[in-house]
């Protein structure tokens, strides 16, 4: 499986990136697997910041409403009972929930090569030869253009340097990792994922012997 290359500049080189079939030319049948790294993903993700407070935790509430007998009333003992409005919350979240989910390495690494493929058979990726950046949004907008790359993107890299964050921070619509840092949640959303030769010997190196 070959795929044209970029230079850096968006002009077409002469060769071809030779893609690995083990991890872009797998036959995707069922997405099961894919949908749980994606939701793993985004579990793991997730900030546990909601708490709410029992009827222990609420201020107030100290003195009995009213007597316990003689009144015509239900007895209550408290104005901060679950049922009362302004009380404490029953079986709500208290900031100690787990919401993480764990999948296998292997798992997480065979949804990471059928993304890949489903990714390269969707014509999605597209190999630079190498990025070489000035630090300026510019040059990023310009590369992007010249080699076709729109709407949402990733930028798929060897190592982040100072040059290539300054040049990507401000699009919104870019997102740069690392290639040991691929994963399943990124390359689905992508619409064109833009990968150098370096990084691709990278994924190689780390995904081809994944089973």
């Amino acid at each position: 499986m070959a795929i044209p290359t970029f230079t850096s500049t968006g002009t077409k080189a002469t060769t071809a990136a030779k893609l690995n079939k083990d991890i872009f030319g797998l036959t995707v049948e069922n997405h099961q697997l894919l949908k749980q790294a994606y939701v793993a993903y985004l579990a793991n993700g997730r900030l546990n910041l909601a708490k709410a407070k029992t009827r222990g935790e609420v201020s107030g509430g100290g003195r009995k409403p009213w007597k316990q007998k003689g009144t015509g009333r239900a007895r209550f003992g408290s104005s901060r009972t679950p049922i009362w409005r302004g009380g404490g919350i029953t079986f709500g979240p208290t900031g100690e929930e787990n919401y993480t989910h764990k999948l296998p390495t292997s798992s997480k690494r065979l949804a990471t090569r059928q993304a890949l493929s489903m990714a390269s058979s969707e014509n999605k990726l597209i190999v630079l030869e190498s990025l070489e950046l000035a630090g300026k949004t510019a040059g990023a907008v310009k590369l992007l253009a010249s080699i076709g790359a729109n709407r949402t993107i990733l930028i798929v890299v060897e190592d982040k340097t100072t040059a290539i964050i300054r040049s990507f921070q401000n699009l919104t619509n870019v997102k740069v990792v690392q290639a040991r840092y691929v994963n399943v949640y990124d390359t689905v959303n992508a619409d064109a994922i833009v990968v150098t030769k370096a990084a691709l010997s990278i994924i190689d190196e780390w995904l081809g012997g994944a089973k």
